[in-house]
């Protein structure tokens, strides 16, 4: 008996990451134990990277309604909102942490790759990408081996692929040391008449492999995902893909020049677990089996078995179900290419997915039991709130010394120097912003991405974000905080919140406390989503972002629930950036002003405080500072704005300054503590500036919507002053600014 059917034991399917009672229940639905071959579908199909089995039972919590909705999540490879005049914006955020924690270059290029291929594979074509990124402490030097490698592979590939990098963020804590994140974003824009279904229909229909040959890279790397990171990873490696961003262009081109025929009854990229992931997810969609022949998939490698291709996730592949007769237009759209377009298999009646192999049955499974809403386990695991919870909601703030104004000066100059301060652009000089002209924020700096959209007046506006400090100190708190931040980036540029996609990262399930914060994370999410209406289109969920330690015990990153967001703007000629534009601007405070100094950078990192409650946040008034935004600069009565984030009050001024080397003199509020008033982190806060002329106007839609607001003072040529007290030049601030990350890194 070859190897390939050979009958699988109890052994194999643990090692393959599959429990015993997962194995019981396999055998149940076979009605037999299952040969090799099967069992190692099924070990993919059931890990927890494509069955989504210990958390979708939360995930199913979050809002999915919208009125703009045009595909839902779950439904296809990525969900789409409508933007008006006949077009969508598809989009969807995705991790690559474990690739990218042993190999950077490959892992990161390739999860660029594969999220760009899950937009096109709908007919969209892609017009901006985004990441997020999560490194460990800077004085390692691993730390800069993958900060290098992972910033190389997504420029290299996404410069390559001709869609450009227009926003991301970049975070830095000695939990991530081994663990890295690498999330990836991708926003494409489709005809809503010419959207493309990941659904096989047609019995007697071709089934197509096109794009690249397959090779042996990516085995396993689902069940590979699925796992903690221990000193034996390396041995993995081959479950890391590589990337051709050259072939990806070339089939994204076929790809849109085959759906505009009638040709295409379904597509799918092949991205995790690979042949067996997109047959099986295909078939069950559309209620249909296939018989698929292995031999006539075109291979790198001439030596590879039965599960070797079926489990294979090289890049640059996707399943093609064709329209019977339409044969010789499909093949003839990828000859011009020079991509392969090789018929495999047949849409067949039934749920039955069988594989061949040289006239061989090597595998037959029912498809629909392998999938997400289908026979995929669903499990709920037990949650315990962490020991140090309570304690740290308990933590005192009167036990720091408010320092005095001299001391403030030397604390803001340490600030603007840390790694989660300071200037990205070591990061962002790597990217191509402006390829495909489109992106209006290179030179116009602002707190989302915008992108213009061809053949309208509108823009897209762009934005990740999660300071995982936050969710670490309250998952609930933290996370409805990064859904506010990023419909407040959103609303800084006059766009309206459209919808959210996310990425998920979070430790071992299996510990209670690591569950205990996904949970609370989902339902902070959920809350927050609901508030803005910005329903959840789909996205990403990576556990096992834990790693062993030499004494037995193990290390969990921060709770990092990524929030990819998108708004439309009506009219690109409303988009408001952040920069001061001349001397004179008077400086507006909208929102509360708290003494809130909660998880805060100062806190956390100057001060030292490693437990403290999530910072301040009332999602009631948020959502009216947001709105009276977004209605100022409709009105055209403001010059910039800029929300209060990471490092406070201070640096959203000094970032708002730099652009044109101008500075600011601000006098401070006596009845809250100096140092929360310049560097706490409270929410819901919105820097503007105005000219003299445009002050009535602005104040006018501060009364209509009962806002609070202080007047902080006024734009300069370039000094900056702080309650009188000289802070020198914006331009010596700047050239710490700018140049620290590049400086720590050589």
């Amino acid at each position: 008996m070859q190897a390939s059917t050979a009958i699988a034991t109890l052994e194999q399917a643990q090692e393959m990451g599959l429990t015993p009672a997962e194995f019981e229940e396999i055998i149940s639905i076979m009605g037999r134990t299952p040969n090799f071959t099967e069992m190692c579908i099924y070990s993919v199909m059931w890990s927890e990277h494509c069955s989504y089995k210990n958390s979708i039972k939360w995930l199913k919590t979050l809002p999915k309604e919208g009125d703009h909705m045009l595909v839902k999540a779950g439904e296809e490879n990525a969900g789409i909102v409508d933007i008006g005049d006949g077009l969508g914006c598809a989009f969807k955020i995705e991790s690559h942490n474990h690739p990218s924690a042993l190999e950077p270059y490959q892992g990161a290029a390739t999860g660029v790759g594969g999220i760009n291929r899950d937009i096109f594979t709908m007919g969209a074509r892609p017009i901006a990408q985004l990441n997020s990124l999560r490194f460990g402490s800077l004085d390692h030097p691993r730390t800069k081996w993958l900060l290098e490698g992972v910033v190389k592979g997504i420029g290299d590939y996404g410069n390559s692929f001709g869609v450009p990098i227009v926003g991301g963020e970049l975070f830095f804590d000695k939990c991530y040391q081994v663990n890295p994140l690498v999330n990836a974003m991708s926003v494409g824009i489709v005809e809503t008449d010419k959207i493309i279904s990941a659904t096989a229909t047609g019995v007697g229909n071709p089934v197509y492999i096109v794009g690249s040959a397959t090779g042996k890279d990516g085995i396993q790397g689902a069940s590979f995902a699925s796992k903690d990171i221990t000193a034996d990873s390396a041995e993995d490696l081959p479950a890391v893909q590589v990337g051709d961003p050259f072939q990806e262009k070339l089939l994204l081109e076929a790809t849109l020049e085959l759906a505009a025929t009638d040709a295409v009854r379904g597509m799918q990229d092949m991205g995790a677990a690979g042949i067996t992931c997109s047959t099986s997810e295909m078939s069950a969609a559309g209620g249909v089996a296939m018989d698929v022949y292995l031999d006539k998939v075109p291979l790198r490698q001439q030596d590879m078995e039965p599960f070797e291709i079926l489990l294979s996730e090289s890049q640059e592949r996707m399943l093609v179900v064709v329209d019977k007769g339409q044969e010789a237009v499909v093949e003839g759209i990828f000859e011009k290419w020079d991509l392969h377009a090789v018929e495999i298999g047949v849409i067949t009646e039934g749920n039955q997915l069988r594989y061949f192999k040289d006239g061989q049955l090597i595998a037959e499974v029912p498809g629909d039991t392998l999938i997400l809403g289908g026979g995929a386990p669903v499990y709920e695991r037990e949650y315990t709130e962490p020991a140090w919870f309570a304690e740290a909601q308990a933590w005192d703030p009167s036990a720091v010394p408010i320092p005095d104004l001299s001391e403030v000066l030397e604390i803001a100059e340490k600030l603007i120097e840390l790694p989660n301060i300071a200037s990205k652009r070591w990061v962002w000089e790597q990217y191509d912003s402006m390829v495909g002209t489109l992106n209006r924020t290179t030179n116009r700096p602002s707190d989302a991405a915008v992108v213009r959209v061809r053949g309208t007046e509108k823009a897209l506006a762009l934005t990740v974000d999660c300071n995982a400090r936050y969710v670490e100190m309250d998952p609930e708190i933290g996370t409805a905080i990064a859904v506010a931040e990023a419909a407040r980036n959103i609303s800084c540029t006059g766009a309206v919140p459209s919808a959210i996609t996310n990425c998920l990262n979070f430790g071992n399930p299996y510990n209670p406390e690591v569950y205990w914060q996904f949970v609370h994370a989902i339902q902070g999410m959920g809350r927050a989503c609901r508030h803005f209406s910005t329903p959840v289109t789909g996205g990403n969920v990576s556990f096992y972002n834990q790693s062993a330690q030499p004494d037995g015990t193990s290390v969990a990153v921060f709770p990092t629930p990524t929030i990819g967001m998108v708004g439309v703007l009506e009219n690109r000629k409303d988009h408001m950036s952040l920069d001061f534009k001349e001397k004179g601007e008077l400086l507006f405070l909208m929102g509360e002003v708290t003494s809130c100094m909660n998880a805060s950078e100062y806190l956390s990192t100057i001060v030292g405080v490693d437990r403290s409650p999530a910072p301040y946040l009332n999602l009631e008034m948020e959502g009216k500072v947001h709105e009276g935004v977004r209605t100022a600069i409709k009105r055209g009565c403001v010059q910039s704005a800029h929300d209060v984030a990471d490092g406070g009050l201070f640096v959203t001024l000094l970032e708002m300054g730099m652009p044109r080397g101008l500075g600011f003199d601000i006098v401070t509020d006596d009845e809250i503590r100096l140092d929360a008033f310049l560097f706490g982190e409270g929410q819901g806060r919105i820097v503007v500036s105005c000219t003299e002329m445009q002050q009535d106007t602005f104040l006018d839609v501060i009364e209509e919507f009962d806002l609070p607001v202080i007047l902080l003072g006024h734009v300069t040529k370039g000094k900056i002053e702080v309650d009188a007290k000289p802070f020198g030049f914006c331009a010596e601030w700047r050239n710490t600014y700018d140049n620290a990350l590049a400086e720590e890194l050589a």
